[in-house]
């Protein structure tokens, strides 16, 4: 006799992607990216989700921050030196990144037609409305460190 595994609830979800149901760690590890807005390292996510789950290993925080950017859940950020970070913010917006420190800080701006327009001409090719902007430079941190 067969059986539809899916119909038995064996492995819910199955439409969305392997593993994609619902587990207590993927929310904690969803929770944290939302709750920190700095763009964190997979990393510096593991040491936050160790801080609640102590049990938890760095093999299943790491798969399931893949599981979540796979799913649409979180934004991967890749980094252009030093490990991506990770965003949950689903909003348009644009992202300036120290190059000092790596940190990803979020700025929101309306980018104007004629710009587009230059950059289009300049790219021989169409940009998407979807498409943020990354501005590389300093952070205030930063800054103020190297003054002192």
């Amino acid at each position: 006799m067969l059986y539809d595994i899916t119909k038995l609830g064996i492995i819910p979800n199955l439409g969305r992607g392997f593993m994609s149901n619902y587990s207590k760690q993927r929310e904690c590890i969803i929770n944290i990216i939302r709750d920190l807005r700095t763009h964190p390292t997979a990393e510096e996510i593991y040491m936050k989700v160790k801080q609640v789950d102590e049990k938890i290993s760095r093999s299943t925080v790491y798969r399931n921050i893949n599981i979540l950017v796979e799913n649409g859940d979180v934004n991967k950020i890749s980094m252009p030196v030093g490990p991506d970070r990770y965003d949950y913010n689903h909003e348009m917006h644009n992202h300036i990144i120290c190059e000092k420190c790596g940190k990803v800080y979020d700025f929101y701006y309306d980018i104007p037609k004629s710009l587009r327009k230059e950059i289009e001409n300049q790219l021989l090719g169409k940009i998407s409305l979807g498409e943020s902007i990354e501005i590389k430079g300093i952070c205030y941190e930063c800054k103020s460190k190297k003054e002192k």
